[in-house]
């Protein structure tokens, strides 16, 4: 839990005649769609039961897909040379993978470039391009960026390469004169779904390029039908889609749900042995638990895909997820877990350095936070910058270097879009791109992090409000024993939760603690059983809470705010309530229950 006091604010309660529409729908689950914005019929069954054939939109709804796929099929035909130009995160490595794929599957041999981040930096840059005219490249498909790259691009056309952008991140001012644009923020595009990640438009395109290759065969060289080869496809924009944080909703919501499905099922060695290593799959290459959740992407396999490009070279990553090989996946498998590791220590290590800086600099006290390392590894930046977010409950900026080269990444909150605030102070930088809750970014020459802090502040200052309060959404308030079995039951429904679709949480008002203790090696995680309105007593779980729960005794009476989930360990499944935050409050006057009963008085119940 975070150390800095959060402002809970509860859902407001739905309408009367929301309920009266939908009386075959529990309450606490029209509540729950309520808050999340779905209030028509269409809109509720898109979000419940998602339809492969019905709500995933036909690719070329986008502007320039026959465009970009009649030129995709010229360079196969005539076998020109290629090149699939990625990015060196888990969402451009996952694109360029998808592209990879499809384009082989079609009989192309296309080659992949991912830049190394420290080396190359962020999108195509002109020394790509020279090295693509020097390997007679006739064609650049760019998946996970290319629409910052004005300058490149255009010297890659005016050099007679072709380029094919797929990418998502925010439009820039000016559009790169690229020979095709597959992007669904372009203002002049009209695509459906805005929400797909790099992996999700890269997915389109090879959608296209297979539904246009099966007009005229009716199948592909290898046998594999063409449907039955997009839907394969899915376990890259699954694990694309919630490594890059993108909201969960609409085309992107229906993808990423086949995609768990299809990731249980992985044909990739790679994944396959990535997945052991992450045991999400057990040593036989079973399931672990039930099903795979977003949860196991975000925390367990997309880092260690990530991991490659912030430590080393996401060509490894890439590698293992085209790995036909079983030795060798393995062994690409185990560096990467390796490599994971050592992120893992070095992170933690300058985290503890930067909120070193932070608190002996008072950066705290600030709007935002801009916290300054000189040899700060760029691919750490950004997992830095989160943790201090999450820490000080405010937008943060990481930067790093010295006088003349100066880089960052930030990650941000509701209430302050980084992206845009940034575009009004563009003078500041050499480059930058992003969305509004995180950025990457190169100070102009002259520019010091001192400038930089002083120019952001005042910007953000005037659009958060509350004074930047770190807040956390509730979705209602429940009375632990309406949560069971049935209640989680239905929660699942709710899935792949993530940006647009948080797990829901709920609030417990006046429970009491029967017993508290710390449990795991390093004792800051807490098991406390709670009481609530009758006798029975429930467990419950508080991960990273010693500052929190350290001074709670048997007695003590708390508020608390909780996911629902479930734990499972050698075949057995128990409901687990994780607490999300909590604070300790009086002891309810009186008798209990009627404290209890005016507390719960909007409780919804199953």
């Amino acid at each position: 839990m975070a150390s800095h006091a959060k402002q809970w604010l509860t859902a407001k309660p739905m309408p009367a005649d929301f309920k009266l529409e939908h009386p075959e729908l529990p309450e606490i689950a029209l509540q729950l769609l309520w808050n999340r914005n779905l209030r028509t019929q269409k809109d509720i069954d898109l979000f419940l039961r998602p339809d492969y054939t019905r709500d995933v939109h036909d690719p070329f709804l986008f502007a320039h897909m026959q465009k970009a796929v009649d030129r995709i099929n010229i360079a196969i035909r005539e076998s020109q040379r290629i090149l699939i130009h990625g990015d060196y995160d888990a969402d451009g490595v996952c694109a360029a993978t998808i592209l990879h794929s499809t384009l082989e599957a079609l009989g192309g041999s296309p080659d992949v470039f991912l830049p190394n981040r420290e080396r190359d930096g962020y999108g195509i840059s002109m020394q790509t391009v020279q090295q693509a005219l020097a390997d007679e490249t006739q064609l650049i498909i760019t998946c996970d960026c290319g629409i910052s790259n004005v300058d490149s691009i255009s010297f890659a056309q005016k050099s007679g390469i072709d380029v094919i952008i797929t990418d998502h991140h925010q439009q820039p001012p000016k559009l790169p004169p690229a020979f095709a644009i597959i992007h669904p923020k372009v203002e002049s595009e009209s695509y459906p779904c805005k929400s797909l990640a790099g992996g999700g438009v890269a997915f389109k395109l090879a959608q296209g390029l297979l539904r246009e290759h099966a007009k005229t065969n009716p199948e592909l060289q290898s046998g594999v039908k063409h449907d039955a080869f997009e839907k394969w496809l899915l376990d890259m924009v699954a694990i694309s889609s919630v490594a890059d944080m993108v909201p969960l909703l609409g085309e992107t919501r229906v993808l990423v749900q086949y995609g768990l499905v299809v990731l249980g099922k992985t044909q990739r060695i790679g994944l396959r042995r990535l997945m052991k290593q992450a045991r999400v799959l057990d040593e036989h290459g079973n399931l672990a638990k039930t099903m795979i959740e977003a949860d196991d992407i975000g925390f367990r396999i997309a880092p260690r895909i990530n991991a490659a490009g912030r430590m080393s070279d996401a060509k490894k990553a890439f590698d293992l997820l085209i790995c036909d090989h079983d030795d060798h996946a393995k062994e690409l498998a185990s560096e990467l877990g390796q490599i994971n590791k050592a992120r893992q220590e070095k992170t933690k290590e300058l985290t503890k350095i930067a909120v070193d800086y932070v608190e002996s600099t008072h950066a705290d006290e600030d709007p935002v936070i801009v916290a300054f390392g000189e040899d700060w590894p760029g691919g750490l930046m950004g997992l830095i910058a989160s943790r201090l977010k999450d820490k000080y409950g405010k937008p943060t900026f990481v930067i790093s270097g010295s006088t003349g080269e100066y880089t960052g990444s930030g990650r941000s909150m509701d209430g302050f879009n980084m992206y845009e605030g940034m575009r009004s102070i563009d003078k500041l930088f050499k480059k930058f791109g992003g969305h509004p809750q995180a950025c990457g970014f190169t100070l102009a020459p002259d520019i010091k992090p001192e400038h930089f802090k002083s120019a952001i502040s005042p910007i953000a200052q005037e659009q958060l409000k509350d004074g930047g309060t770190p807040t956390l959404a509730i979705d209602s308030a429940v009375a632990l024993d309406n949560v069971n079995w049935q209640l989680y039951d239905f929660l699942e429904r709710f899935e792949p939760f993530g940006m647009g679709n948080s797990r829901p949480c709920f609030v417990a008002s006046a429970c009491e603690v029967v017993s508290i203790d710390a449990v795991g090696k390093t004792g800051k995680h807490y098991r406390l059983h709670l009481r609530h309105n009758s006798g029975v007593v429930r467990k419950t779980i508080c991960f990273n809470c010693e500052e929190s729960c350290a001074n709670i005794r048997p007695g003590d009476f708390i508020d608390m705010v909780f996911e629902v989930g479930v734990n499972e360990w050698n075949g057995n499944r128990e409901l687990q309530l994780k607490i999300v935050d909590l604070k300790v409050v009086e002891r309810p006057s009186g008798d209990q229950s009627n404290v209890i009963l005016e507390r719960s008085d909007r409780i919804p119940s199953l």
